[in-house]
């Protein structure tokens, strides 16, 4: 580790904080439907998506009203995506003359974007036309962000107003969200990245003339526009197979640290969004810095395993640490710092090869997301997911000292506490069992690239990735089977809607509740206590759940590379 490695993760930590309360202010004047300075532009766009759906903006919905809109709207983008790809040889925008998705690949990859996951079967500059990459996959980094955040700010209503019927109208947010934030920004970086050197054209792939004679083939596209998205909105999917490690997709360290940001700019600026909504901005910057301890300490663990690299390689007199699989132009201190930023947000994008970490390395990605990704976490997920655990914490801490647990005025009863363990198991029920089946099942062994621990990971991994809505992967495990084409593809399903239908549950219940003035015996939820015992709740439920998992996979493979045993 070098003091250099130390102030690139602190300058992207200080970049981020900055952000966070005037994004966050922005964002909270959009989502009430408050006058901003995009308004007078965007303001008849909004009135107009409104008249042509048939959608009263004025008017709210009952949480299962939302949920179910919501749900259609999803639906319907699975079939259309679905429908893209399998008829792509047939539609325009198709240079490279690209046959149409196999079903099983089509399937996993529709429901992958529309449930914000992105991961990636295939090759995407060699698989996917300009059309279906444009309006298929750019479509659903949008709109399934959208649907994130629409869902959090539902939640968010819940603690904030007493005694209503209402948590807000799904389509309305939909649209605000799309309109006011993830467009304007996702313009503006689009436009920063094509300075920097981001390929953005519609044109055929170019015919280059190797040094050697020989003729290479070298991929462009419209990248810009879908790489703003993919970080802003939390996606991941890249438009190159090599994903943000591409020179034409990540080019510069400018760039890297920007994509960087931009990952964790919603999300960090939601914390914001919220403690403005409940009154209180201190429980919003209580909850972001639960969620920095935890990721600090992750980035700490993920530098110090790459920094050092493999003991082996010191009996020959290598030493600088495990460059394996990572872009010289970024180093081990930024790829270290991407891997945890991308997995602590479930983004999944890579600027590194991740099968080629050191196992220690390679746990922080795999911890941060079977928590549930909540450190940061999706744009809009992050925030539900660590209010679940928010709310865990409050029942744990009415027990311990004999009250009815309240937070934020509202007293936690017998039904949140069930939503809130029926959304945190649902996890672990995907991630070990869809495991379980594969490391069981000879069509699962069959893609594994590595025996022993490390192998193992590779198929935990390609799990966790999927259920946590993630995207990213330890390449070593071939996934383009129709067997992980299918298991993957519903383990994002349980992933996405298992946890988002209980939240909406949660946010009617407590819309409905009256608020309990605070009193002697309130728990404080703004302090450093809180933001411990928070911290301890998340781990000590992750550790329960996932150590034996992990333990036979990277921390067996870590132990028994010191003992000198590769795999």
């Amino acid at each position: 580790m070098t003091l250099y490695g130390w102030f690139q993760i602190a300058i992207f930590c200080a970049v981020v904080i900055a952000l966070v309360r005037p994004l966050g202010g922005y964002m909270t004047r959009v989502m009430a439907g408050e006058r901003t300075l995009l308004s007078p532009v965007l303001r008849p766009v909004e009135r107009l998506l409104y008249a042509a759906g048939g959608v009263d903006e004025r008017q709210e919905q009952h949480w299962l009203t939302y949920t179910l809109a919501m749900l259609a709207f999803n639906a319907a983008g699975f079939v259309l995506l679905f429908a893209l790809q399998r008829l792509q040889g047939a539609l325009l925008l198709n240079p490279m003359q690209m046959a149409g998705v196999s079903p099983s690949s089509a399937f996993n990859t529709a429901v992958s974007f529309v449930t914000n996951t992105n991961w990636q079967g295939y090759g995407g500059e060699g698989t996917m036309s300009y059309l279906v990459q444009m309006a298929g996959l750019t479509v659903q980094n949008f709109v399934s962000a959208a649907t994130g955040i629409a869902i959090a700010m539902a939640l968010i209503r819940g603690f904030s107003r007493a005694s209503a019927r209402s948590v807000g109208n799904f389509w309305t947010d939909l649209v605000r969200c799309v309109l006011y934030v993830l467009l304007p920004l996702s313009l503006l970086c689009a436009i920063f990245y094509v300075s920097q050197g981001v390929t953005q054209t519609l044109g055929a792939y170019v015919d280059a003339t190797t040094l050697e004679g020989t003729k290479q083939t070298i991929a462009v596209g419209p990248t810009a526009s879908q790489l703003a998205i993919k970080m802003l909105g939390t996606n991941g999917g890249g438009f190159f197979n090599a994903n943000s490690a591409h020179p034409f997709e990540n080019p510069t360290a400018l760039t890297n640290l920007v994509q960087m940001v931009s990952i964790f700019a919603i999300g960090a600026a939601l914390t914001n969004v919220f403690g403005r909504m409940v009154g209180n901005e201190r429980q919003g910057w209580a909850i972001f810095a639960a969620m920095g301890v935890l990721f600090v300490a992750g980035v700490a663990v993920a530098y110090w395993a790459e920094a050092n690299g493999n003991p082996a390689f010191a009996a020959f007199g290598i030493d600088g640490g495990n460059m394996e699989g990572k872009e010289v132009r970024f180093g081990i201190a930024a790829s270290a710092l991407f891997a945890v930023v991308t997995t602590a947000a479930s983004c999944g994008a890579v600027n590194a090869m991740m099968d080629s970490f050191m196992p220690l390395g390679g746990l922080i990605p795999l911890i941060n997301m079977q928590l549930g990704e909540v450190i940061i976490g999706g744009v809009g997920a992050g925030l539900y997911g660590m209010l679940l655990f928010v709310i865990l914490t409050i029942f744990i801490a009415g027990l311990m000292v004999g009250r009815t647990p309240e937070y934020l005025g509202k007293k936690i009863e017998a039904r949140e506490v069930k939503m809130t363990m029926l959304a945190v198991l649902s996890l672990p029920l995907s991630i070990l069992g869809f495991t379980a089946v594969a490391v069981m099942l000879p069509t699962g062994l069959a893609s594994i690239a590595n025996a022993g621990p490390h192998g193992y990971s590779e198929v935990l991994y390609a799990y966790t990735s999927g259920t946590a809505n993630n995207g990213s992967a330890l390449a070593g495990l071939n996934a383009a089977t129709p067997w992980y084409d299918i298991s993957i593809g519903f383990a994002m399903l349980m992933g996405r809607f298992l946890v988002i239908v209980p939240v909406m549950a949660i946010a009617g219940s407590l819309t409905a509740k009256k608020s309990v003035p605070a009193s002697i015996g309130t728990f404080p939820t703004d302090g450093g206590l809180f933001i411990g015992l928070l911290v301890g709740v998340v781990l000590i439920v992750g550790g329960l759940t996932y150590f034996p998992a992990l333990a036979v996979g990277p921390v067996v493979e870590h132990l028994s590379m010191l003992a000198g045993q590769s795999f």
